[in-house]
């Protein structure tokens, strides 16, 4: 379920030493990444402003501070990736660091998560719950937030105006004992209404948590002009503790903005995939004779048309088979030209193939949409044979395309199916990337 990462950007003059090429860095949020001798990424981070942030490491006082002073005198490059929101950068950070390991971070590297907001919307007495393990299914779930304070601050907020539970209770309406059931002090506090004692109704608890639900997909106008007008007049009647409360708790909803998206931005560690129920889906979605068992996945990397190489990964019942992984320089394409650089080593990938009599994948996908999807055909019909199951996996929308098909497929972003698939693209989009860091430095070490 993993968003594809995109590729590092750098500045026109990649050779500038690092100190001149932050310079060069727009002022917009995004990811940079800090490189040794040897092209290895040391440190990542994150930054509202690229080059305001990656300027202060060549200040004289970071060069002076213990905690950056050794990271400075390894750095020989930079590069950066461009984020759309500072949320966005924080995210990315967060799955690069966990993916490269990179020697000076310190954190981010376990396999912690970032919290989300889950409603277990199938109970009859839905329960609220922060979390970092959310559930696959029978929730709504809003995040990964970026903070568990500001959430917790927010939700408590939100507690105390709509009066949903928090609680682990297993609540049903037709056992009787709940009648007996003594509420706990969050209903003598009025920041509950006890469901528990069924001191409310069911299609009223419901109606409360329906409200939580709209504010938290942003209609919260209302309740934050409430809590402002409130604040007017404390402040008025010179209540000035009541005022900053309610300043703070109107701070701590404006926080509730500061998160990813559930589907877009799923962790990948947060969200296991079964293989084999991924396997499953696909022969039922693609409407396949048989269960498939290979799938193997190209993608393209480069850096403005410099340094292009493919990489070709192998999955063997839903896991990757890493001896079956390969890689490629791409010969035949000068610039910038991602369709004829999959055309070439497609055909030289399942030349060999045929011309040995080896066994084609049962799948065949290829990190892209229709474009390279098309490039990927044409090889085949070059070569005269027939392609295993083609497939496209377009990241945008993350969208399947097949030949001979003029409409994408859509799946579920929680479908087994389409998470192996993308399971299978982020692995060789890393792949790819790894080697095109690795030529790219080798280039620049030489020249």
């Amino acid at each position: 379920m993993a968003e594809r990462l995109p590729l590092p950007t750098t500045a026109p003059e990649a050779k500038l030493p690092p100190h001149e090429k932050v310079k060069t860095f727009p002022t917009t949020p995004g990811v940079y990444l800090m490189k040794d001798d040897r092209g290895d990424t040391i440190y990542i981070g994150k930054a509202k402003n690229l080059r305001s942030r990656a300027s202060s490491y060549f200040l004289k006082e970071a060069a002076e501070n213990l905690r950056t002073c050794e990271l400075v005198q390894h750095i020989r490059d930079i590069d950066f990736i461009p984020c759309e929101t500072e949320v966005d950068a924080l995210l990315y950070e967060a799955r690069l660091v966990k993916d490269l390991q990179p020697k000076f971070n310190k954190d981010l590297k376990d396999d912690k998560s970032f919290p989300y907001l889950q409603i277990r919307v199938r109970e009859e007495y839905p329960r609220v719950e922060i979390t970092r393990t959310p559930r696959r299914t029978g929730v709504k779930l809003y995040g990964p937030f970026t903070s568990a304070r500001n959430l917790r601050g927010a939700v408590q907020v939100l507690q105390r105006v709509l009066k949903f539970r928090n609680c682990t209770l297993d609540i049903k309406s037709t056992e009787a004992r709940w009648r007996y059931f003594r509420p706990c002090i969050l209903y003598s506090i009025r920041q509950c209404s006890a469901p528990c004692n069924f001191k409310v109704t069911k299609d009223e608890y419901r109606k409360q948590v329906r409200k939580l639900m709209l504010i938290m997909e942003g209609k919260k106008a209302r309740m934050l002009r409430e809590m402002k007008d409130q604040m007017t007049e404390a402040s008025t009647a010179l209540q000035y503790e009541k005022a900053a409360r309610l300043r703070d708790e109107m701070t701590a909803m404006g926080t509730l903005s500061l998160r990813g998206d559930a589907d877009k931005d799923a962790q990948p560690h947060v969200f296991p995939i079964d293989p084999k129920k991924g396997l499953v889906g696909l022969r039922k979605v693609l409407g396949l004779s048989k269960t498939p068992r290979t799938i193997e996945c190209f993608d393209i990397a480069h850096l403005g048309g410099q340094d292009t190489v493919a990489s070709l990964v192998s999955f063997i019942d839903g896991m990757p088979f890493k001896a079956g992984y390969r890689r490629y320089k791409v010969k035949s394409v000068q610039g910038v030209d991602d369709f004829a650089s999959m055309r070439e080593v497609i055909t030289r990938r399942f030349k060999r193939l045929s011309d040995e009599g080896d066994v084609f994948p049962d799948i065949l996908l290829i990190d892209g949409g229709k474009g390279q999807l098309s490039a990927a055909l044409d090889a085949f019909k070059m070569l005269g044979i027939d392609p295993p199951t083609l497939l496209s996996l377009a990241k945008q929308e993350e969208e399947i395309f097949r030949p001979g098909e003029a409409e994408s497929l859509k799946l579920s972003r929680h479908s087994g199916a389409l998470r192996l698939l993308q399971s299978a693209r982020d692995e060789a989009h890393r792949f790819a990337q790894h080697y095109h860091h690795t030529l790219r430095a080798k280039r620049m070490t030489e020249s």
